[in-house]
């Protein structure tokens, strides 16, 4: 399609309108917000938020974007509204003294209400018209339906003034929330209003397994796609959090950089260079392999390099496990003090798996690290099975991709059988995966780890021997000895009955040697003496030589003078 045609289209049908909530999560949820100048319901049973989301909607408008809001209660006073959201760190009679929020409370007595066969709005139409107008609102609370039309029960009238309400608000051009109590088998009580109702958001507050988990979903929006699934949110000090289900698009950015594990000997069997940057590492193994001592070794070097890391813990304290990393040489606390190393310590009880989820999302996005550790992920088992686990270890791992966070798992295998039971099924997600296991042999314990995958990197395929000592932790060099790969005290056994055997052969050859010198200079010495006695015979045999040559030249010499006597005297 060409970009004029869609431009066209576009004008031709235009998207809806949306004020945005200010509601953390939500905004996502719903494409950007709830539809802007339509009425939303929000219903749910008691104790699900309604009010509270409500509220936050007309403080976000009034202190994020600059819109005034009216809140009109037909349940609880305005001092009692303006105590309950002063814990949340907001400031209603502020906010009311500067003419950005009204807060107006209408009471309502059933007794005084009979039904008439006439039944209207006008009263409520005309005080909400004024409260509307005086601070130039452009959004409006209505808590709750129920007590509005509580003396009514002639259906067709009901019917007919929820949609005089809902129209008189569309008129108005104001956007609207109002909250109502969800009825049997129905979304409200009368199961009227979320027919007229634009968009509708279901709140449920549900207890599993003695964990409550409060849930949204987006029942109806109309004009606008939404999210249709069930979403975790939270209630804290900083008001509501929703958070989205991750798309099931596989379409997360990927990064070529690599970070170092802290380990160089485990870096050195990773290609030498670590793990890719955003990845997942499980390192699993049982008790007392050293799986925290890995993990905090990974933080501790991601701070070492100036950056952020959080550390969810589930087993141990913060300080406790800032003590035992001292005893292999670690120091976690100047870390923490400078406001790179986060600690998150909680039971998994304290909260159900959804609202873990929230927690964690809501902590990483507000301290924005570079890595993340969850030490262990076993421990989520107690408040949820296996498959839920694996389900919410998928959406922060996605989460995490998203973000280009790297996260290191740990799990706590119960036996020393590899499988995707005991590892949470998380090990098919992971990038890599580390696995430590005891070597039992010759009467010990050792450690040895493996490394069962890392995706996208050549790796070493050796089981290697995981030392930790007061120095801190080391992989041995693989050490093969007569009966295969040797760890612990046989691997010292063997290098010692090695070095001397070594020291034998150094003894035997030296000997040898000095052996071969003493031969060697008796044979000089012989050499030497049979040299001398050969010149003395050749010496003897020259002088009897030269003294035949000397009487031969004697001889010659008396001839020669014999002859020349007798020529001279003929």
């Amino acid at each position: 399609m060409s970009k004029a045609k869609e431009q066209k289209m576009n004008e031709k049908y235009p998207t809806l309108p949306k004020t945005a909530t200010g509601i953390t999560g939500l905004d996502e949820i719903t494409g950007g917000g709830i539809p802007k100048g339509r009425p939303t319901l929000v219903c749910g049973d008691a104790g699900c938020g309604k009010t509270l989301m409500s509220l936050e909607f007309i403080i976000r408008g009034a202190i994020d974007f600059d819109e005034p809001g009216v809140f009109m209660a037909f349940e609880e006073k305005t001092e009692e509204l303006a105590m309950n959201v002063a814990s949340l760190g907001f400031d209603l009679d502020k906010l009311q003294e500067e003419k950005k929020i009204k807060l107006d409370h209408v009471h309502i007595d059933r007794s005084e209400i009979e039904e008439t066969g006439e039944y209207d709005l006008e009263g409520l139409f005309i005080r909400l018209n004024y409260a509307i107008d005086s601070i130039g609102a452009k959004r409006v609370v209505l808590d709750t339906l129920e007590n509005l039309f509580s003396g009514l029960s002639n259906e067709a009238v009901l019917r007919a003034e929820l949609r005089r309400l809902f129209h008189w608000l569309k008129d108005k051009g104001v956007t609207a929330i109002i909250t109502g109590e969800r009825g049997e088998g129905k979304l409200t009580r009368q199961g009227l209003e979320e027919y007229v109702s634009d968009c509708v958001i279901l709140l449920d507050h549900r207890v599993i397994n003695q964990i409550s988990t409060r849930r949204l979903r987006i029942v109806k929006y109309r004009g606008s796609v939404h999210g249709t699934n069930e979403y975790p949110f939270l209630i804290d000090e900083e008001g509501i959090s929703v958070l989205p289900v991750t798309s099931l698009k596989l379409e997360k950015p990927v990064s070529s950089e690599r970070i170092r594990s802290g380990i160089p000997a485990l870096d050195k069997m990773l290609d030498g260079k670590g793990f890719f940057k955003g990845s997942s590492i499980l390192v699993s193994g049982t008790a007392g392999t050293g799986k925290t001592s890995i993990a905090a070794y990974f933080a501790n070097q991601t701070c070492s390099e100036g950056n952020k890391c959080i550390y969810f813990a589930f087993e141990e304290s913060p300080n406790q496990i800032i003590r035992n990393m001292h005893s292999i040489g670690v120091n976690l606390q100047q870390y923490v003090d400078k406001g790179l190393l986060k600690f998150f310590a909680s039971r998994p009880t304290l909260y159900g798996l959804e609202m873990h989820l929230v927690a964690m999302y809501k902590t990483i996005k507000k301290f924005k690290p570079k890595a993340v550790v969850l030490d262990p992920i076993t421990n989520l088992i107690t408040v949820g099975s296996v498959s839920e686990v694996k389900s919410m270890l998928i959406r922060l791992i996605d989460f995490l991709q998203e973000e280009q966070i790297t996260v290191m798992f740990t799990a706590l295998t119960l036996n020393t059988i590899i499988s995707d039971q005991t590892d949470e099924g998380v090990s098919s997600l992971v990038d890599a995966w580390l696995l430590v296991r005891d070597i039992e042999y010759n009467g010990e314990r050792n450690r040895g780890m493996y490394i069962m995958k890392s995706r996208g990197m050549k790796h070493s395929n050796q089981v290697r021997e995981f030392v930790i000592t007061d120095k801190g932790l080391d992989l041995v060099e693989v050490y093969l000895g007569p009966d295969g790969v040797l760890t612990g005290s046989a691997r010292e056994a063997q290098i010692l009955h090695e070095q001397t055997g070594e020291v034998l052969r150094d003894y035997a050859s030296g000997r040898k040697d000095r052996e071969i010198s003493r031969k060697r200079k008796v044979l000089e010495a012989k050499i030497s003496s049979l040299q001398t006695e050969f010149e003395s015979i050749e010496e003897e045999l020259n002088k009897v030589s030269q003294e035949e040559e000397l009487v031969k030249q004697v001889a010659e010499k008396t001839r020669a003078e014999i002859t020349q006597r007798r020529g001279e005297k003929g």
